[in-house]
């Protein structure tokens, strides 16, 4: 087996769920998936959308070159069904390994594009998680417009603080159905974290998407847990995508009585960080 090109991407947490009012923005983690495009037919498990498949369906229509025969190498730190952006960092990835290996010399924003129309052709994506995509593979935080054109969905940006922690409760599988109606009932909520957003306040919006949520998919538990971690000192929390995973963002000091919640309330818990300047690669 040779490899031929590899990519690499980031899960990410929600800041504001696209669903609410069609605007969202999802930041990056220290969780990193790496798919490397290999010279050899295999066959991905980890892919259960098939979303590969749409990957190179939409690479091939776009009219860039191709290979005759390849496969795929998955090594992935990220929980896949939990809200944690695993099939954009997926697409992202996949991508950015075929750019690699064919030369295509692709910039984010046609990544992110080739992302989206692969999430979409595949059926893993409500809202096209553009923000997700976005949030997969550059640093900082966008706001984003799903509606718009890739080219013009950055509505605004800004910088994260610098050592931040991040803390994902990981709980069982998601319960509720998550339906566009149930996210307009509370258009207030959703409005007041893209309020807070504008104002570059993404942790006040993360809180308040969260609460959102948690109501729109009839959450009580992840809304009491939340609850229980800003008391314990906690910057942020909230429900991350449509959950079930519960994402914290707090100082060093607090980690160990919020991680302690989590436990008691029999949830995993994985300790992870926002990006930082020095990059480090997925072990294979």
């Amino acid at each position: 087996m040779n490899v031929l090109g590899e990519g690499q991407s980031r899960g990410g947490i929600s800041i504001l769920h696209a669903l609410g009012l069609g605007k969202g923005c999802s930041i990056g983690i220290d969780l990193f998936i790496k798919v490397e495009l290999i010279d050899e037919i295999n066959e991905n498990p980890e892919d259960k959308h098939a979303l590969l498949d749409s990957v190179m369906a939409c690479w091939e229509e776009a009219g860039l070159p191709t290979i005759p025969q390849y496969g795929w190498k998955i090594s992935s730190e990220i929980p896949i069904g939990y809200g944690l952006k695993s099939s954009s960092a997926l697409a992202c990835a996949a991508i950015k390994s075929l750019n690699s290996a064919l030369w295509t010399k692709l910039n984010d924003e046609e990544i992110v594009n080739l992302a989206v129309e692969a999430q979409r052709r595949a059926g893993c994506t409500i809202t096209g998680s553009v923000d997700d995509s976005w949030g997969s593979i550059t640093k900082g935080w966008k706001l984003i417009d799903s509606t718009r054109k890739i080219s013009d969905s950055i509505l605004i940006e800004g910088e994260i603080e610098d050592k931040l922690c991040v803390l994902i409760g990981i709980r069982g599988s998601r319960s509720s159905k998550i339906s566009t109606e149930s996210f307009s009932q509370y258009h207030e909520l959703f409005e007041r974290s893209l309020t807070s957003l504008k104002k570059g306040d993404i942790f006040a919006a993360m809180t308040t998407n969260g609460v959102a949520v948690a109501a729109a998919s009839e959450d009580d538990e992840a809304l009491r847990i939340c609850n229980s971690a800003i008391i314990k000192g906690a910057i942020s929390a909230g429900i991350s995508g449509s959950g079930p995973a519960i994402s914290i963002i707090c100082h060093e000091s607090e980690i160990s009585d919020i991680s302690e919640l989590l436990m008691d309330n029999g949830m995993a818990v994985i300790e992870t960080s926002l990006p930082h300047s020095t990059e480090r690669s997925v072990p294979i």
